[in-house]
């Protein structure tokens, strides 16, 4: 894929820090960046960065003809900027990955430019509705080595998301993600995957789209369901949530980025 760096660069690149029972709860976040309580006024949108090399959150941006949110923020947008900007900031703390932490770029599934990131990032699914052009955007993507994480939906929402997944591969179902999974040990050792919806409390349940379907083959995406990481991230530094949760929260993020970057 144009603009990702060969595997041995990005093994180089990502000489991890060891840091033995890190506590993410010490590391101060940026709290420059306005509070944004949920239900409160929407962030402006800030312009894109032009690609220069380094890790950048890509977040996916997706029009919704159906619906109509012009009380709050529309749901691909829910946590921006602060979900990422901390995110980044945490994992920029702990590790060498050369990520951009005062900047990240929203794109659409269809955008060429998208090629030039290897991880991108979706909120809400549930109301997800490509268009044609989309749907072949996210295949590319995925087919030519990108990464995308699904965050933030629950309950009946997952019936859209994979309505939409079978039109990206018609021939791929999310399979259960498994401890095991190397995901799951690619910084972090993440001992359990009981986890719950920071604020529905229904259980998290972690899926994988694999190639062939095959959870010993590439893993294409992850899908955070009846869970919202970028809802702790984003209130990290003000207390919303007890710190053990919030830390388990970017325990998960991380590893999924440094296993993205090293596969």
């Amino acid at each position: 894929m144009a603009g990702f760096l060969s595997m041995p660069a990005f093994r180089v690149a990502l000489r991890l820090a060891v840091i033995a029972g890190a506590t993410l709860g010490l590391l101060f976040v940026a709290r420059e960046l306005p509070a944004q309580r949920r239900g409160g006024r929407p962030q402006p949108i800030l312009p894109n960065v032009p690609y220069d090399g380094r890790v950048t959150w890509v977040r996916i941006k997706y029009l919704m003809p159906d619906f109509s949110f012009s009380r709050r923020d529309e749901p691909w947008a829910h946590d921006y900027p602060r979900g990422e900007r901390n995110f980044t900031k945490i994992l920029s703390e702990l590790s060498t990955t050369r990520i951009r932490v005062d900047a990240s770029n929203i794109l659409t599934l269809d955008d060429p430019a998208l090629g030039r990131y290897p991880i991108a990032y979706m909120a809400e699914p549930g109301f997800w509705r490509p268009n044609d052009a989309e749907v072949l955007g996210l295949r590319k993507y995925l087919s030519k080595g990108g990464f995308i994480i699904f965050d933030d939906f629950a309950g009946e929402h997952w019936f859209n998301f994979e309505s939409q997944m079978l039109r990206v591969f018609p021939s791929l179902r999310a399979v259960p993600m498994e401890l095991s999974h190397p995901i799951f040990d690619s910084f972090y050792r993440i001992a359990t995957l009981d986890y719950r919806h920071p604020y529905y409390g229904l259980k998290s349940v972690f899926y994988g789209y694999f190639e062939d379907n095959d959870p010993k083959k590439r893993l294409l995406a992850i899908v955070n369901y009846n869970n919202d990481l970028s809802d702790y991230w984003e209130f990290s530094d003000v207390g919303m949530y007890p710190l053990d949760m919030s830390n388990e929260a970017y325990k998960l993020g991380i590893n999924y980025f440094v296993y993205a970057l090293t596969r």
